[in-house]
């Protein structure tokens, strides 16, 4: 079994290969990733070979057809002899299947834990429980078990946004103003007199919310529950639209409507092909104002943004970008996983403008932050304050 692994690696850096020489760009640092992702997946199952080189391996959009067709004729499927003796080999420990399926979430914990340095953690064992410890870690500090609970602790989570008053009005005892139709259609049933009065009031609505959300390599150890955070919001508010970026604008609200939470993830995965890439906040949310906002911004709409501000680009494009979208949005919010950390400075040049222009910044590294943005969001006034 150690023989055929051996070939299986041999056939990754052959396929990796090919791709160069189909003229893709793939660095050695790619192909060791690729080789590392084999342990977490299931050698047998093509779908999960697929995703998982793909993923690691294609860094642009125009390269995805040609990717896919040297895979295609590179991985080709076993003849039938070959598959039944296959199944009357026994399966070394790392290629049996695990009691958690892979997803792209419980490899980016994988990845980006090699890298951690080690840290001596004291004892605090009787100081607080288990859950309480687990809610307030960070969440790139955790481990792809403690990740699953998060996951579960995020799925029953229930997010409220505040309520705004439209420009309907409907009938209410408690109203604040006469309804003048309903007095004079009551009063031609008794001769014209009228017996009663009749009161109206506005009607509210939950205001609509937008997610924009850094996917970019800076925010690789946070990114692997950002999806989950949005997946929780979709499921929970009827008005919500997903966005993620890294160098370009990606939506994901169609993909995060399936009901399995997996499922749904890795659909939104394969939308995304700057995964774990460069950062251009400001062009991202260009294409955003200029693409979506008047779709999507409409009726006093709260907008988060979460990133950690490492921004590639133009400071100015970003400060311009941030200013149209916080004049057409009833509240602009950006959440900064850093911003939780101790003695944390905003200094890098995309939290300056987020500081000059945003209504709220919040950290969102931990459950408990999550806990506490679902509170404020049930809270926001109806006048704007910073």
């Amino acid at each position: 079994m150690e023989t055929q692994g051996r070939a299986f690696l041999n056939n990754c850096v052959l396929f990796a290969g090919l791709l160069r020489q189909a003229g893709i760009p793939i660095g050695t640092d790619q192909v060791l990733e690729l080789a590392r992702a084999l342990e977490w997946i299931d050698l047998g199952e093509r779908e999960q070979v697929y995703h998982t080189a793909r993923s690691l391996l294609i860094r642009r959009h125009e390269h995805l057809r040609l990717f896919d067709a040297i895979f295609s004729r590179f991985w080709r499927r076993p003849s039938a002899e070959l598959a039944r003796a296959r199944q009357t080999m026994p399966r070394a420990p790392r290629h049996k299947r695990r009691e958690q399926p892979f997803t792209i979430v419980t490899y980016m914990a994988y990845k980006a834990r090699l890298g951690d340095p080690e840290v001596d953690v004291s004892d605090k064992s009787g100081t607080a429980s288990s859950a309480e410890i687990l809610q307030r870690k960070d969440f790139s500090q955790m481990t792809p078990e403690e990740l699953e609970q998060i996951k579960r602790l995020i799925a029953r989570l229930r997010w409220q946004i505040s309520l705004r008053e439209t420009r309907r009005r409907r009938r209410d005892r408690a109203g604040d103003q006469l309804h003048m139709r309903a007095i004079v259609r009551e009063a031609a049933t008794h001769g014209g007199v009228p017996l009663q009065l009749a009161w109206q009031r506005r009607t509210l609505r939950q205001r609509p919310l937008v997610l924009i959300a850094d996917i970019s390599g800076s925010m690789e150890k946070y990114a692997r529950l950002l999806l989950q955070f949005l997946y929780s919001v979709a499921h929970s508010l009827a008005r919500v639209e997903c966005f993620v970026f890294g160098t370009r604008l990606t939506r994901v609200t169609g993909q995060l409507r399936v009901r399995n939470i997996d499922q749904a993830i890795d659909a939104a995965a394969r939308e995304v092909v700057d995964w774990a890439g460069g950062t251009r906040i400001g062009e991202s949310l260009h294409t955003f104002n200029r693409q979506w906002a008047g779709r999507v911004l409409g009726r006093g709409a709260v907008v988060l943004v979460i990133s950690d501000g490492w921004e590639q680009g133009d400071g100015a494009v970003l400060a311009r970008e941030l200013r149209f979208l916080r004049r057409r949005c009833h509240r602009l919010i950006w959440l900064n996983p850093l911003a939780g950390r101790a003695g944390y400075q905003p200094r890098v040049g995309g939290m300056r403008a987020a500081l000059e222009q945003a209504d709220d910044l919040l950290p969102i590294h931990n459950f408990q932050s999550l806990a506490n943005l679902a509170d404020q969001l049930g809270q926001l006034g109806r006048a704007r304050s910073r």
